[in-house]
């Protein structure tokens, strides 16, 4: 012990070049050591032993893992501080990277601001909100005791029946390119000169990033989760792969693998992709990182056991092992296979050299633990403001009156009597979306935040007065005193392979809702979804005004924002919006393009034509 303290010990000199400090306490450490650097387990199984003892590198917790209901900043700051306590207690003292899906926020606990998903973002076309957003996210990842932000997801979506759509900015790789100024949010801005490639972390109030999935898992076929893209490299680099080059000339520290497959080859087994490319031709000298049981994954269709997955996908370049509970057996699988040499130690060394170089560059060694000073920032009337400029910038006017001549918005905030309705109306949950709260989301007043219904109420005249029913009854629908009605329907909230959906209609009949209320009265649909649906003609006719609102989060007064007036609509749908999924997929470089509303298509309340 007295060597790795003494003098000579240059990993733990801040001032030693960052590269002397990776090399140094890589001549230190056991292959045991390595082999526990590389490995990131789930929270729940952070025993003592696994830190302490083995000297695990990173800590995650799945979407909703929790350390207990509503647990608010400062309860997750005193779970990680714990884990970072054992880590630093190892016998190298290496701290722990501990990594969670904030992808709209810190959207796993309770009380922090929830943006909009990158849907939204991609409908205002506005990099630096997405920066600012980013810059938001990290300072509240940061107070949760939390280094480590599995975003963000740069996947091109090119077809809506995916159930990942709300976490691509874009159908177009443009707009993509546009919002990766969120990696720079999140991890500050590098210097001029920084390397393209290099790692960068500003300081404690940044956060380390996540360009993800790499690569194509936007492309897949019919928008099959973890499904094949079908496509000439040419393209896959021109389409999937253009965002990542931005990402990585802002220093973006880490980049996940995709569980999909290119042309049938599994990308986390992928030694093309993920080290001839990524690693040699782009430069990439940060690490790659498994997606959760991404090793697993590759058994299933490869029809191996699991030492060849492990084989397969440390010898294609991944670098750290998402492998949440089995740990141990992938460990000693991993020992085997280096002994055996059927994985090289070049290669083990080459992946703990990265997992180092992210750790010194954050800043770990010499601030480990939570800035409890940050707590105060969580939530606060700063971040909630910048949401709700998000929610309104995001807004995309689909329809505004039955005829150009006579729109609809406005909305008279001093009517007598306002009809509000639909599932998604006063629905906190329903708003936010997947990946809040819960991995696929949840229903209800599941964090702190304001539904459109609690905005209406806000934005309204003293004696206006507004009526709520979620299923308006047909008395309700007969009366003749509403001047107009709102009504809010359209997807509860998903992940991943439970949000893949062939079909696209507005569900728990929400086009009912809809024809039944404006068949009675006019009537504005806001429509709440991670994707476009199904929007039938004679549906669309029956509305007087339309607006794509897609997955706003917690702060339901950007809709008043815009929807009475006093903000102009600014938004601009990021995908191609499709008749009907025979059309499927479809996206604006199609030879036979012929959507309903076209990407970019987006109205002003003041002029009834698209958008410039």
């Amino acid at each position: 012990m007295a060597e790795i303290i003494g003098n000579s010990c240059i990993y733990k000199n801040p001032n030693a070049a960052i590269e002397d400090r990776v090399k140094d306490l890589l001549s230190r450490m056991t292959l045991k050591e390595k082999l526990a650097q590389m490995t990131q387990i789930e929270r729940r199984v952070a025993s003592p032993y696994a830190l302490k003892e083995l000297g695990i590198g990173s800590v995650m917790n799945a979407g909703g893992s929790t350390p207990f209901e509503r647990a608010t900043s400062a309860d997750w700051a005193d779970m990680i501080d714990s884990f970072q306590k054992y880590a630093m207690e190892s016998r190298l003292g290496i701290p722990i990277i501990y990594g969670l899906d904030a992808v709209h926020g810190n959207n796993n606990v309770y009380g922090a601001t929830i943006f909009p998903h990158n849907v939204n973002l991609g409908a205002t076309r506005d990099p630096d909100l997405a920066y600012r957003i980013g810059a938001a996210t990290a300072l509240e990842v940061r107070a949760s005791g939390a280094h480590y932000d599995f975003a963000p997801c740069v996947a091109v979506c090119r077809d809506p029946r995916w159930g990942r759509c709300y976490e691509s900015f874009s159908e177009d790789t443009e707009i993509v390119r546009k919002m990766t100024t969120i990696v720079s949010g999140l991890q500050g801005n590098p210097p001029k000169g920084h390397p393209s490639g290099y790692p960068f972390v500003a300081g404690r109030k940044s956060v380390i990033a996540c360009a993800k999935h790499f690569v194509g898992d936007g492309g897949t076929e019919k928008g099959i989760n973890e499904g094949n893209t079908i496509s000439s490299y040419e393209d896959l680099e021109r389409i999937h792969m253009a965002p990542f080059l931005d990402c990585l000339s802002q220093g973006v520290c880490t980049v996940m693998a995709s569980y999909s497959s290119w042309n049938g080859r599994k990308l986390h087994a992928d030694h093309f992709l993920l080290t001839e490319v990524l690693k040699d031709k782009l430069g990439f000298k940060g690490f790659v990182v498994s997606d959760w049981e991404g090793i697993d994954r590759l058994c299933e269709p490869m029809g191996a056991d699991y030492r060849f997955c492990i084989s397969s996908a440390i010898n294609a370049g991944i670098d750290m092992v998402m492998v949440p509970f089995g740990y141990q057996k992938c460990l000693q699988e991993l020992a085997y296979l280096v002994e055996s040499k059927e994985i090289p130690l070049s290669r083990i060394d080459d992946a703990v050299e990265r997992i180092l170089r992210v750790k010194f560059v954050a800043g770990l060694f010499e601030y480990p633990y939570s800035d409890r000073s940050l707590l105060d920032i969580v939530g606060c009337k700063l971040h909630r403001e910048l949401a709700r400029e998000a929610v309104r910038k995001s807004l995309v006017l689909l329809k505004n009156g039955k005829n150009a001549g006579n729109p609809f918005l406005p909305l008279d905030r001093n009517a007598k009597r306002i009809l509000v309705c639909g599932a998604h109306a006063d629905n906190l949950g329903f708003q936010c979306g997947g990946w809040t709260i819960a991995w696929h989301g949840l229903s209800g007043r599941i964090t702190i935040g304001t539904t459109f219904l609690d905005a209406i109420k806000l934005a309204v005249g003293e004696n206006t007065q507004v009526v709520y029913e979620e299923f308006p009854s047909p008395g309700t629908l007969e009366e003749k005193t509403f001047n107009y009605a709102i009504v809010a329907v359209g997807e509860a909230p998903y992940a991943e392979f439970t949000g893949d959906n062939s079909v696209l209609d507005i569900p728990s009949n929400g086009a009912s809702v809809i024809n039944a209320v404006a068949a009675k009265m006019p009537t504005l649909v806001i429509l709440v979804s991670g994707r476009p649906l199904v929007l039938e003609p004679w549906l669309l006719e029956k509305m007087d005004a339309l607006v794509a609102a897609f997955l706003p989060g917690s702060e339901g007064t950007g809709i008043t924002d815009v929807i009475f007036g006093d903000c102009e609509f600014e938004g601009r749908l990021p995908v191609t919006w499709f008749r009907h999924v025979s059309q499927l997929p479809m996206h604006s470089e199609r030879n036979s393009y012929d959507p309903l509303f076209r990407l970019g298509f987006g109205l002003k309340t003041n002029k009834a034509k698209p958008v410039n």
